[in-house]
């Protein structure tokens, strides 16, 4: 602490100072004076709550939009269902729009415009952020739906089951294998995403990296940090995903 102290009032005068006392000074006040740490710990804590909500809520909506256009266009010919079809242009619309528009403009509208009376930024943004995975989440399951061979659903229903059960039990497990490193990538997309929301004001991880940049006038470790920790986050999450693929791949045998 004293070295910090005489090291920071040098700097701070304009007395010569090497590179190393520097590179320690905008350390210290970057993580360790006053306990700054915990603000990173703090933003790690609210990105993990938002990439988690956002994380099931993209399953969820993907899950429901692609089975709902995979059933639309599997259907046969002159048996058209006419719900299904005001379903399926309705998601088709929602899909279009979603991928169609970039996610910081979503987020302004969804913070500044449709929720502007709200203080839950956390939820605001891990609504946003769901509605946003959910759109190219459908396409990839839809994608690996597509994909399985068409006679496995004729398989399904010969041994008398019904097209949820068969789409429960026959296709979508055969899916989820071939779409898995797609659906990986696009998780670890929405991780990284969650910092997004500190433009409406969520006080995730580079919500405190720039809280302490305007404290400290010094961006360097502030930003590399925050940099670090998404990196360590995403390398521990393909590391989950490397072993869930694995044991996918063992299942087979």
């Amino acid at each position: 602490m004293e070295t910090y102290t005489a090291w920071k009032a040098m700097l701070t005068k304009g007395d010569p100072v090497t590179l190393w006392q520097r590179l320690y000074v905008y350390f210290y006040q970057a993580f360790i004076e006053k306990d700054r740490w915990q603000q990173y710990l703090s933003g790690v804590g609210t990105t993990l709550y938002v990439t988690v909500l956002a994380l099931l809520l993209g399953i969820v909506l993907g899950l429901l939009v692609a089975v709902v256009r995979t059933s639309h266009d599997q259907q046969r010919p002159g048996h058209k269902n006419p719900f299904l079809g005001v379903l399926n242009g309705i998601f088709k619309v929602y899909v279009t729009v979603i991928r169609g528009t970039p996610m910081m403009v979503q987020l302004l509208i969804m913070g500044f415009v449709i929720f502007s009376s709200s203080r839950e930024f956390k939820l605001v943004g891990a609504l946003t952020l769901g509605i946003n995975s959910g759109a190219y989440t459908s396409e990839i399951i839809r994608g690996g739906l597509m994909a399985v061979d068409r006679g496995q659903m004729e398989a399904g229903r010969s041994l008398g089951l019904g097209y949820t059960d068969t789409m429960r039990f026959i296709i979508i497990p055969q899916a989820i294998k071939t779409i898995l490193p797609s659906l990986g990538n696009e998780f670890i997309v929405l991780l990284k995403d969650t910092s997004l929301i500190s433009v409406i004001g969520g006080q995730e991880l580079l919500y405190a990296a720039r809280a302490i940049v305007s404290r400290t006038y010094e961006a360097m470790f502030p930003y590399l940090g925050a940099a670090f920790v998404y990196l360590i986050l995403v390398m521990i999450f393909t590391w989950l995903l490397g072993i869930l693929e694995r044991r996918l791949r063992n299942s087979d045998h």
